[in-house]
């Protein structure tokens, strides 16, 4: 055309990709990504108990494998803080959470606003006292653990004689689970007297100071069956220090100090939970599901436990066999 300008074709095909969306803003809106690896945000009790540290470097050196980001962080079994915990995690856009919680009905709440957020949990250890917000809950065999160590520890008694308890925090459902197990096996036996069953949370120093105060109130007594090895490790150094290592000691987990006590005389069984196989397989179920949009397993999964003694403890190492 006379009188054109020969730029204006130029100028407004400029114009007209300013206006339009490219392919990488499409792209953005309809599916936003971080850069970089996905981020898998762990999280569990304090790591003052090795089988908490234990899961938690389990389920990071699993998760760095299959090429995520990990942010380990822990609640130290305070319902407060793991929600905080949880809120950092959906901040962070966590792909997914690895959670050993902090009560079986203090969590449902934090369970279920990472699940609102578009955030797949994976519970470890312990379960939550409601289904469907999580998408697996995978625990050891607490009961069938429970009732190994009772069998053993009946056995070890002849049958007979005074005992004490030491069970973990009554919000915890492993407590009840444990102390369930053993009394399902120890009830069955008359001879078997209960002398004192005292809470001691899961803690070496509070199972020491019970163990203290046990030992005086009942000198008698010719066994102590604690709910975790914390519990009982305690338990054991209180006896060894009023010299009094005739007392039978079982305990529960399978943890490295138990194992040693075992192999030194101090305990004289346990029963192992495979905490590194459990936060392995939550890790790969998690990868599985981001990456296919399912698992492959049911919700609830339960992994049985091992007993451990004098005759097989050098078999086992880090909560598992070596």
């Amino acid at each position: 055309m006379k009188g054109a300008n020969p730029l204006m074709p130029a100028l407004l095909l400029v114009v007209l990709a300013a206006c339009s969306p490219g392919p990488r803003d499409r792209n953005e809106e309809a599916s936003p990504k971080r850069p970089g690896k996905p981020l898998m945000v762990i999280i569990t009790p304090s790591h003052d108990n090795p089988f908490f540290k234990a899961e938690a470097e389990a389920a990071a050196a699993r998760a760095i494998e299959l090429n995520y980001e990990t942010l380990v962080l822990t609640h130290d079994d305070d319902a407060n803080k793991q929600d905080q915990l949880v809120d950092t995690a959906i901040a962070r856009k966590a792909a997914a959470i690895i959670l050993d919680n902090a009560g079986a009905d203090a969590s449902i709440a934090a369970v279920g606003k990472a699940k609102a957020n578009g955030i797949p949990c994976f519970l470890i250890d312990r379960e939550i006292n409601v289904t469907g917000i999580a998408l697996a809950q995978i625990v050891s065999n607490n009961y069938q653990g429970a009732t190994l160590a009772g069998q053993e520890f009946v056995r070890l008694m002849g049958e007979e004689g005074k005992y004490a308890e030491l069970v973990g925090r009554e919000s915890d459902t492993n407590a009840w689970i444990r102390s369930k197990g053993f009394h399902d096996v120890i009830d069955r036996y008359p001879g078997m007297r209960l002398a004192t069953r005292q809470g001691a949370n899961w803690s070496q120093t509070e199972g020491f100071q019970k163990m203290e105060t046990i030992i005086q109130a009942h000198p008698d007594l010719k066994g102590v069956i604690a709910g975790n090895d914390t519990m009982a490790v305690g338990a054991a150094a209180a006896l060894k220090a009023a010299g009094n290592s005739r007392v039978i000691v079982v305990g529960f987990d399978g943890s490295p100090d138990a194992i040693a006590a075992i192999k030194a005389g101090r305990m004289q069984a346990t029963a192992l939970q495979p905490a590194v196989r459990i936060a392995r397989m939550a890790v790969e179920q998690a990868d599985m599901y981001l990456k296919t949009g399912s698992t492959g397993q049911p919700e609830k999964q339960s992994v049985n436990c091992e007993l451990v003694t004098p005759e097989n403890a050098d078999r086992y190492g880090l909560f598992g066999p070596k």
